[in-house]
This record gives C-alpha cells, structure tokens and sequence, in this order.
C-alpha cells in the first residue's frame, strides 16, 4: 500500500467477508469500499465545488475524446480534475452542508463480466439481469451502469438497449474484470502496462455493441486501486467511481436485508453501489422495488452519477 493509501474501514471488511468467496468464484460482483473518506485522492463534491491540487474546479465539465478513428464518441459530462502529480481523480459521494443538501441519490449498478466466463456464459449462467433493468425502467429511475467490456460483447442487445436510453449512462467497469492492484479478493491482476488498454477495450466493445451514452467514468474492479493504478489509467482521461453506501447485494439472498442496509445508509448526496448480473445478485431487483418507493417518501429524487457530480 501507497502512502495516501489508510486501513480499509470496517464496513469495507464486512462487505469483503460476503463478496470474497464469490470475487474468486465468480469473477464479478465484489467491489468492497477501499477507498475511505480519509483518501485524500477521493472527492466529496457540495454546492460550491473547492478547487483541485490543479487550481481547476473539481467539477469542471471536461468533454470526453476519441482516441483513435472510429472510437467512441463520449457525450459531455462533468468530470474531476486530474488529482496531485497528474493522477486520475477519485469521486465518492456529493457532499453540502446539512441545511442546503438536496436530497439526492445516484444507485449504480455493475454489469460484472470476466474476460474468460464465456463458457460458463455458454453452459447457460446468466451474468445479465434484465428484470432489473424493466424495474427501473417501470419506476422512473435514472441510473449509471458500470459495464464490463467483456458483459457488452456477451449480450450486445442489452448494452445497446441500455446505452440508448436516455434514463440510463453506461460507464466503463473494464473490459476484463480483472484487478488493478496486486492483491484483490482473488482476481487476476491487470499488468500496469496493460491498465490503459484494458479500459480503452471496453468503451471499444461499447461503441461496437451500439452505446452511445457512454460517460468518462471508471469504476475499479473490485473497487481496488493505488497510486499505481490511478498513474496508469490517467491517459485515459477518465474519472474513477466509487461510492459510499455499500448495498450488500453481491450474493446476498435476502432482499429485505439489502433494501434495509441501503436505506440505513443512504444521505443527501450519496452514491450507492449495486449489481446487475443474477447470477452474483440475484435478490437486487426484489431490493430495488423496496428502496425507490421509500427513498422518494423520504423526500429523495433518483439522479445519475453524472447529475451528482455535476456542480449545483
């Protein structure tokens, strides 16, 4: 571990103890909190957003560029600026005095797909969740989708459908689902060299499944990253995700539970991860039409991540 880098929090170790074993089985569906709200790479963004180590503001809409001919054509979306010494920024959660917050939430959901799960693919596991999507769709709620690049070349329909709808964002989670750190609940590690790549072929596989509300941002594999992995991925451009609230749905069997972890959990501003892949999650559209209706008597409106991020 790095410098900037402090002990995983407890909740972290309490969502790694239920997501580990699926994380090696699996492959996909695991993404503990190790990025604490002591890190000083992630942001908290309110109102007012306060200027970055770069002097720019922390929510500076910054449009995406294609990297090479054909490439994906990225929409606009507020991004951060890059971090100290050039490294990709971290977002976790908007943040703004208690008196002023608005009552907003962002739910994201992975779509986890490893880069060598095609055959379980084949054999009939189901790493799509599409009565998830119909739920949402049939709820009104906004969304950011984390997709793996290898999840849009294994249901190309789905992605396209996802990344045409204007309720939802697509947003990068890998192509392979591999690890940008050395160690990381059993996942195979990604060689620095290769980061870059790896991110770059799934807004490839994007564009080729037929997204095109594909936004700049980049959620960790298993949520793990270090200085390293944050120098690696900076040409990319990109602004890496986290969150605050973990919802505890990667192999939970119990909707109730998860619905009642996310709203114990869930403050103006917060940022909640989920997962779209039954076969890792498969009590999250249960969950999900528990926690929009109470979220909303609560006074709560649904927004994308790029709608949390971008400035008031």
């Amino acid at each position: 571990m790095i410098i900037y880098f402090p002990p995983v929090t407890t909740s972290a170790r309490r969502y790694a103890a239920t997501a580990a074993l699926g994380a090696v089985l699996a492959g996909c569906g695991s993404d503990p909190d190790t990025s604490p709200g002591a890190d000083p790479h992630a942001a908290v963004l309110g109102a007012s957003p306060s200027p970055t180590a770069s002097g720019q503001d922390a929510a500076s809409p910054q449009p995406g560029n294609p990297r090479e001919p054909g490439a994906l054509q990225r929409p606009k979306a507020p991004t951060l600026a890059p971090g100290p010494h050039g490294l990709t920024p971290v977002f976790r959660r908007a943040a703004a005095p208690a008196a002023t917050a608005p009552k907003t939430v962002a739910l994201t959901f992975d779509a986890d797909m490893t880069a060598d799960q095609g055959p379980r693919a084949a054999r009939g596991e189901r790493f799509d969740n599409p009565g998830l999507i119909a739920a949402l769709r049939a709820l009104k709620v906004p969304a950011t989708v984390f997709m793996t690049g290898r999840w849009a070349e294994e249901y190309p329909a789905q992605a396209r459908a996802i990344g045409t709808d204007p309720l939802f964002e697509t947003a990068n989670h890998s192509y392979s689902h591999h690890a940008f750190t050395p160690d990381c609940y059993g996942l195979p590690a990604v060689a620095a060299k290769d980061m870059r790549a790896d991110v770059e072929r799934a807004f490839t596989a994007f564009a080729k499944a037929g997204v095109r509300n594909a936004v700049p941002y980049f959620r960790f594999p298993g949520g793990c990253y270090d200085d390293g992995a944050l120098r690696a991925i900076a040409p990319a451009e990109v602004t890496a995700v986290q969150w605050d609230v973990v919802s505890g749905d990667a192999f939970a069997t119990d909707a109730d539970a998860v619905a009642e972890q996310v709203l114990a959990g869930v403050r103006p501003g917060s940022l909640v991860v989920m997962h779209c892949t039954r076969s890792a999650a498969p009590v999250t559209e249960e969950a999900v039409r528990r926690i929009v209706p109470e979220l909303r008597r609560r006074g709560y409106r649904f927004v994308k991540v790029s709608d949390l991020m971008r400035p008031s």
